[in-house]
């Protein structure tokens, strides 16, 4: 059956709100997060004003990489319950009219995952060509390529004398989407999740899933031991096929929202991926303005945010993809520190920067993406000791750089700003003890400061970032220019004020988004028109201080809406 366009498109007017079961709430007191625990929050997302809810991997895993080792495809980790409790979950999610969607992981699975129990086992084994094995001179690796977790990309295999790739942990070995029998297998899973009754999927690393057939050597550059492998298995020469082949037999038969998670993509490519007439996906998530604040090697190589950047690089995906495809919008993820301590104030300005950020974000065009805890404005972490680490990625690159000689207070100041586990401390539900997400003890410490900074006191408050959400939520449904306007950035070059008009016939928009902690004068012959004649939408300060000009006080954020039918 084949869906029209306008069939399929509530997804653009919806805001997706990501839980990552581990850390929202703990129902049974055993200190991990769990699906009777969504179930008992639901009425607090459908408070929010959310659309869909999106998952986490909660399917049964040995968690070497925190679910996204999956062992099963179609069972559920006994950790977060059992497919009843799932079943329940979409139940009652859909009495609150809220859609699910879930995480498609199918680079890789577990290497406790029985296709590559079977796979290892012999090379006659039919299952032997569901994952990527090659054979290297001796037990060296096939080619020079490093893995994102570090380390090599190859696991040699005694038993069989080749090495498996893996492009994350070694426990992750990658799927051969080569291999027909493979990519079916595959699609009959997505169809059983869909089948349920979900509505959609997050799909992990996707474009990674084609790798380039001779598997070349990557550039290395001095002194590093790996070679880059990226231009050879991210957006491969086969991904359009795969994704096509994707949509054909499984996405085009179902009213559903697909999301790629594609690292490495431009907006070019994303227009490709998104475009409806190449019958791929919905949207992709980009990670172009979360390296910002990187250095030229690794995501740990810290340097300050450049605005005028931020500010391009947005330009870039709304203008490209503005009227062929759509957009992600996203701050925050499992994977990204948080965003007010990043782009923010996490100190005296927290209420003020989060509630600017949210601004910023939510007027463009495209679908926004609100992460746990991120409409209470919640920060990053400083544990003290790495022993209270759990991220994969943060303990290899720890014990890397302690092996290199690495002062230990500059390693921790990488983790402080970009670690995965500030993203991933317990949900901060009440002042009570680890701050009501568990009676037990959780599996991650929880922030300190949230005696300070909870749901509870949040929803209370008409003033707090909470309630700041809910607007911004419902002017996405019923203010049009938000998501069909076009995009143009206003005083390209202001260093410290993200200034964007948004516009269509009828309706326009213009958003003033200040990212500095100073007091500052902001002049522009493109605003006058809006503080003639506009009213203000949205603020986060309680007044404005405007004549001809407006006088912009620390992170202070405005919208302004102007008819043009008047």
């Amino acid at each position: 059956m084949e869906l029209k366009q306008s069939e399929i498109e509530w997804w653009k007017k919806s805001v997706v709100y990501q839980i990552y079961p581990r850390s929202f709430y703990d129902s049974n007191g055993d200190g991990i997060g769990d699906i009777q625990g969504i179930i008992q929050k639901l009425d607090y997302l459908k408070e929010l004003g959310i659309d869909v809810i999106w998952l986490s991997p909660i399917y049964d895993s040995p968690n070497d990489d925190n679910g996204y080792d999956i062992r099963n495809y179609i069972e559920i980790m006994n950790e977060f319950g059992t497919m009843e409790d799932f079943d329940e979950l979409l139940a009652q999610a859909k009495e609150r009219g809220l859609k699910i969607i879930m995480d498609l992981v199918v680079n890789h699975t577990s290497d406790e995952h029985e296709w590559f129990v079977e796979s290892k086992s012999s090379k006659e084994s039919p299952y032997r060509n569901y994952y990527v094995w090659e054979k290297g001179e001796g037990d060296q690796a096939p080619n020079n390529w490093g893995s994102f977790f570090g380390g090599s990309a190859w696991e040699y295999d005694q038993n069989t004398e080749e090495s498996f790739l893996h492009l994350f942990s070694k426990k992750q070995p990658d799927l051969n989407w080569e291999h027909e029998p493979l990519r079916h297998e595959v699609y009959d899973m997505m169809k059983f999740w869909l089948d349920k009754g979900i509505d959609g999927f997050r799909m992990d690393v996707i474009n990674l899933i084609s790798k380039h057939p001779d598997l070349p050597n990557g550039a290395k550059n001095e002194g590093q031991r790996f070679g880059d492998g990226s231009p050879y298995y991210m957006n491969g020469p086969k991904i359009h096929d795969y994704l096509q082949e994707m949509n054909e037999e499984v996405l085009s038969k179902y009213d559903i929202l697909t999301v790629g998670e594609m690292p490495g993509v431009t907006p070019e490519d994303a227009s490709i991926y998104t475009n409806p007439a190449n019958k791929e996906l919905n949207m992709v998530f980009t990670f172009e303005h979360m390296s910002l604040d990187s250095g030229p090697f690794e995501k740990w190589d810290l340097k300050p945010l450049h605005l005028v950047d931020l500010k391009e690089n947005f330009e870039k995906w709304q203008t490209n993809l503005h009227g062929t495809g759509w957009n992600s919008l996203y701050w925050n993820n499992h994977d990204q520190p948080r965003i007010v301590s990043r782009f923010g104030n996490d100190g005296e300005y927290r209420v003020e920067s989060a509630k600017m950020l949210a601004t910023c974000l939510h007027l463009l065009q495209g679908t926004p993406y609100i992460y746990q805890g991120e409409e209470i404005g919640m920060t990053n972490v400083k544990f003290e000791s790495i022993d209270q680490y759990r991220d994969l990625e943060t303990l290899n690159m720890y014990n890397e750089k302690m092996e290199q000689g690495i002062d230990e207070h500059k390693i921790f100041e990488s983790i402080y700003v970009k670690g995965r586990d500030n993203a991933r401390t317990p949900m901060q539900w009440t002042n009570e003890k680890n701050g009501g997400f568990s009676e037990g003890t959780p599996w991650i410490e929880a922030n300190p400061n949230f005696t300070k900074i909870n749901v509870a006191q949040a929803t209370q408050s008409k003033d707090s970032i909470f309630a700041y959400y809910q607007q911004l939520i419902q002017f996405r449904k019923n203010v049009d220019v938000i998501t069909t306007g076009d995009f143009r950035l206003i005083d390209r070059e202001n260093p410290n004020v993200f200034a964007y008009e948004r516009k269509t016939d009828q309706e326009s928009l213009l958003v003033i988004c200040h990212f500095s902690d100073q007091e500052i004068l902001f002049e522009h012959q493109d605003i006058l028109p809006y503080l003639e004649n506009g009213e203000v939408l949205i603020q986060n300060y309680k007044d404005l201080l405007a004549n001809k000009s407006i006088r912009l006080r620390p992170y202070e954020a405005v919208a302004f809406y102007l008819s043009h039918n008047e």
